[in-house]
């Protein structure tokens, strides 16, 4: 696509894939080969050059009556095409839209005075750059709290000041398959449902698995500050402790004392830091195990999905944090997986 004109329906893809990483301040990475060099562009307003033009990526089944069945992967900013210019391949990076927001970093010194409410300042904040992005809050009851007056200076980055009212609203944004800018809740696994079942053995899905456990990033209290010169207001603290008796990372038990230090200047309050620690520190004592499999592809995936995998006799919860579909019917999808959890009977 250039703009809503079509350049080249079909892309002729020979190999790639579109990586998903809720880690990455960009979530959708894409990485594709084309075995034609005549793709390779030379003028800036060729198909694949990097004024502008951008790619749409789906992945789906192509049944014996030609009829197709498709599930989109993205919309890609084309980044990098390079290749041979006699005898190709020609490769391009893309990435998807959060990388607009990225690079138009504040001209000028920005604030959210004028906008009372969260969503209100994230759709304000995005739509100085793209002004026709599809923003949804899909929070749960589709909350909007109030948004405390903060200020970035010249140079700023944009989509950090976009995550930071984000997580004020103790949320996230990211951009989805159908290039929305979304504003979630932070997954949990305890309650959120399961997308997918992952399981090994005659019919199942899964090919391999390893598992991996750290302190790393383990942390049993959280401590939030706010100090917010331009609202006028008396910086703030709050901390929220793993209080729980059972728990193995219970402050001043044997996992020890470690503290997580949070800070924002659009927490104006003892009770906004409090609710920010609290909501903090269920991700923070989350424990570290990191589930690594691979797996038949499933293109509907994304990042913060909850997983159910069945192998080695067990049942597990975990969090989709990171994985890969591959743009060709042979390749598998290499999963990273978060926070799990075991599913008792």
């Amino acid at each position: 696509m250039r703009g809503s004109t079509v350049t080249i329906p079909n892309v002729p893809v020979t190999d790639g894939a579109v990586t998903v990483d809720r880690g990455s301040k960009v979530r959708r990475r894409l990485a594709m080969t084309i075995a034609d060099p005549r793709y390779l562009p030379w003028k800036e307003l060729d198909p694949l050059a990097v004024y502008g033009q951008k790619l749409i990526v789906s992945r789906g089944i192509r049944f014996a009556g030609g009829q197709i069945e498709s599930v989109p992967l993205g919309t890609f900013r084309i980044d990098e095409p390079s290749g041979d210019t006699l005898y190709g391949p020609v490769t391009l990076t893309g990435q998807s839209s959060e990388c607009y927001i990225i690079d138009n970093r504040f001209i000028v010194p920005t604030s959210t005075r004028g906008y009372g409410l969260c969503v209100q300042a994230i759709e304000y904040l995005i739509r100085q750059t793209l002004p026709d992005a599809v923003i949804v809050n899909a929070t749960a009851g589709t909350r909007n709290p109030s948004c405390a007056v903060a200020t970035w200076d010249s140079g700023a980055d944009r989509w950090d000041a976009v995550q930071q009212v984000a997580l004020s609203m103790q949320a996230e944004v990211y951009v989805d398959a159908l290039d929305r800018f979304v504003i979630a809740d932070i997954p949990d696994v305890s309650t959120s449902s399961v997308v997918w079942d992952i399981a090994e053995g005659d019919g199942g899905t899964l090919m391999s698995a390893a598992r991996a456990m750290s302190r790393t990033a383990v942390y049993n209290a959280v401590v939030a500050t706010g100090e917010n010169t331009a609202a006028g207001s008396a910086p703030a603290s709050a901390v929220a402790y793993d209080t729980e008796p059972t728990s193995p990372t219970r402050w001043g038990g044997p996992f020890g004392r470690v503290p997580k230090h949070i800070s924002s200047a659009l927490w104006t309050t003892t009770g906004q830091c409090q609710a920010a620690a609290n909501y903090a520190l269920f991700d923070a004592v989350a424990r570290n195990v990191q589930l690594s499999i691979t797996a038949i592809p499933n293109p509907a995936l994304e990042a913060g999905d909850c997983l159910r995998i069945s192998h080695t006799g067990r049942k597990e919860l975990a969090i989709a944090q990171s994985f890969t579909i591959p743009l060709t019917a042979e390749g598998s999808s290499s999963l990273t997986l978060r926070g799990g959890k075991e599913e008792t009977p």
